[in-house]
């Protein structure tokens, strides 16, 4: 059965879909030996033959599903271009995997790995509209007029997000000044969205920690540990 170039590579555990579209583009894929450059090819399982820069790639036997509860100061990616950490220093084993969506160097929490394209999708799609839930520390103490716009949508810079929903779970003293603990449930994902939004309102965010993708959730895990995704957690995602 023919099926899209990139969501075979996908599948093989290069990359996310689109990741694999990049690099299609970028002439590093080759089927038969001829380099494709468009993303309109399609491809025959086990008939075939197709190479990344020239080592031939095949679907991963074992599909592998992965929580991590991601440190502070690693980079959610395969590769960084800097030299930093990233979380694939933490998580090591033998079958290519590859982060669902992200979380900031300096954020902690949630992060989901797979070498199956078909649960990546299932999540990161633009119509699934899963909501993520955080623990934010800020400084300062919200408003009710913080409250208020933080639940109909903030301009973070050319970009207003869609209505949220926070809850201020406590306010302390911290040497002379308020630091707010607030839950903040929102289901877009874009570059340090939470951080921009608590700016916005003059609150600079001191921890954020993500502690569930919608019924996916952290618990007891603790940072830099990982485990694989139970029977139940893989049901949940293949209802979305």
């Amino acid at each position: 059965m023919e099926e899209r170039l990139q969501k075979y590579m996908a599948k093989c555990g290069v990359a996310s879909r689109r990741k694999c579209e990049e690099l299609i583009i970028n002439g590093r894929v080759k089927v038969n030996d001829e380099v494709i450059i468009t993303l309109g090819a399609k491809v025959i399982e086990g008939v075939d033959i197709v190479k990344l820069d020239d080592n031939i790639i095949k679907p991963e036997e074992r599909k592998v599903y992965i929580m991590l509860n991601k440190p502070e100061g690693y980079i959610t990616s395969v590769k960084d271009e800097k030299g930093r950490e990233t979380i694939l220093d933490i998580v090591k084993i033998e079958e290519r995997i590859y982060p669902i969506g992200r979380l900031d160097y300096d954020s902690s929490g949630l992060i989901l790995l797979t070498n199956d394209g078909d649960i990546y999708n299932k999540i990161i799609h633009p119509r699934v509209k899963i909501n993520k839930k955080y623990i934010v520390s800020c400084k300062g103490e919200f408003s009710k007029e913080d409250i208020f716009k933080f639940e109909i949508g903030i301009d973070i810079g050319g970009y207003i997000t869609a209505p949220a929903k926070i809850k201020v779970l406590n306010v302390k003293n911290s040497r002379g000044l308020k630091v707010s603990t607030v839950e903040v449930i929102i289901h877009e994902g874009k570059n340090r969205q939470i951080r921009k939004m608590c700016s916005a309102l003059n609150h600079s965010v001191i921890t954020l920690k993500r502690v569930a993708i919608g019924e996916i959730k952290l618990q007891d895990l603790q940072k830099g540990q990982w485990r694989e995704l139970t029977a139940k957690e893989l049901e949940y995602i293949n209802t979305l």
